[in-house]
């Protein structure tokens, strides 16, 4: 091989070695790392708010997707396993973004299914921490999944669908918003 020939392997092999273009979200609804809304805050145990999932986008995601889920997890729940907000699996790969308030279930892509929640009902559970408890994090996550379709009960468990979202993921990527009550 000529000493162009290896140059060009070396190029080749060192673009080839570059990493895809990382997956994002972005919402309109509330900035990053900033005060959720009382709009997306729930209505129910004590808080007031409109329980409106905020509008979210995507973009990135590996070419080999076959669907994406939507979680919303508060770390800062004190429960020993925090407490899921929000879980949406089988978004068609052709979806890449949900408008505010499709936790309502009005909105939702065809095949989406929204599962149970830690709140004990499927579709959008809005921050509602204890009173005092200090700030929360709410951690929007998009993953994009290997499999068309997550095969689980519409009452499954948010660990249930966890597990099943670990198993057949190819990327995700959160934006985090946050909440409190004194």
């Amino acid at each position: 091989m000529t000493m162009r020939g290896i140059g060009a392997a070396l190029v080749a092999a060192g673009l080839a070695a570059l990493p895809a273009a990382a997956m994002e979200v972005k919402t309109t609804t509330f900035k990053p790392n900033g005060m959720l809304d009382i709009a997306q805050v729930f209505k129910g145990f004590g808080c007031e708010g409109g329980n409106r999932s905020p509008a979210l986008s995507w973009s990135g995601a590996p070419a080999a997707t076959k669907s994406f889920a939507v979680t919303a997890y508060d770390p800062d729940a004190p429960t020993g396993s925090g407490w899921w907000h929000w879980l949406v699996i089988n978004i068609p790969a052709s979806v890449t973004a949900l408008a505010e308030n499709a936790g309502s279930g009005a909105g939702l892509p065809a095949g989406a299914v929204q599962t149970r929640t830690d709140f004990g009902a499927a579709g959008y559970g809005g921050p509602c921490p204890p009173k005092g408890h200090g700030t929360h994090r709410y951690i929007f996550t998009v993953h994009a999944l290997s499999a068309e379709k997550i095969e689980v009960p519409a009452e499954a468990s948010a660990a249930l669908v966890g597990y099943m979202l670990n198993a057949n993921i190819l990327a995700k990527a959160s934006v985090t918003g946050e909440y409190r009550r004194d």
